[in-house]
């Protein structure tokens, strides 16, 4: 393990601001990276932001490019209230199943902030309730409150960011591009030099 630093109550409906909700300062948002791909851990992040918070191009994280994903990590991490990467290993993935995993990166995330939230809003529709915190599951979340959609990008960079210094490694699989997930080319890399101690053995490898 390692960790880096829908109905809503009234009282946690936020301002609207570039179409995502600005939700109360106290609620953590909570989302994961890597659940769909073949190789390397499941992060996940959690963040605090301020009621004044404001990016422009926020949003989920896959509706985001690259470089302007890297520009909000940089702004999100500074002025944040509180935010934390957590990430559950291979070996966990095929241990728990992946949602268990997400769920415990999640958890792993939420328990590394420096500030302890009131609630959390995770994006999706299940989560493992995590000890003395309410939580409201909200499908479609980190292209709706703000704080989810920061979580997606700590959560994508980060991950991104790991899978670069595996492909260091590995380079034959692409990871540095493909970042673990099922593309034909990591798919016929595995088919030509069999799957590494990174990849989900428990996963569809050469679907």
């Amino acid at each position: 393990m390692s960790t880096y630093q829908l109905s809503l109550s009234n009282d946690r409906i936020g301002t609207a601001h570039c179409s995502l909700i600005i939700a109360h300062c106290k609620d953590a948002g909570l989302d994961e990276a890597g659940r769909g791909c073949l190789a390397g851990p499941v992060f996940a992040a959690a963040v605090l932001l301020p009621p004044d918070f404001s990016a422009p191009f926020l949003n989920d994280s896959k509706q985001v490019t690259a470089r302007r994903r890297e520009a909000l990590r940089e702004v999100i991490c500074r002025e944040a209230v509180a935010w934390a990467v957590g990430e559950a290993s291979v070996a966990e993935i095929l241990t728990l199943n992946i949602e268990r995993a997400s769920h415990l990166a999640m958890h792993r995330a939420v328990a590394a902030l420096a500030v302890r939230p009131a609630h959390l809003l995770v994006d999706g529709n299940r989560f493992r309730p995590y000890p003395g915190l309410g939580h409201t599951c909200v499908v479609g979340g980190d292209g709706l409150y703000a704080a989810i959609a920061a979580a997606s990008i700590l959560a994508k960079t980060f991950r991104d960011e790991r899978m670069r210094a595996l492909d260091a490694d590995f380079p034959a699989y692409g990871w540095a591009q493909n970042a673990g997930y099922p593309t034909a080319a990591h798919r016929a890399a595995i088919r030509a030099h069999g799957p590494t101690e990174h990849h989900r053995m428990g996963f569809k490898l050469m679907c």
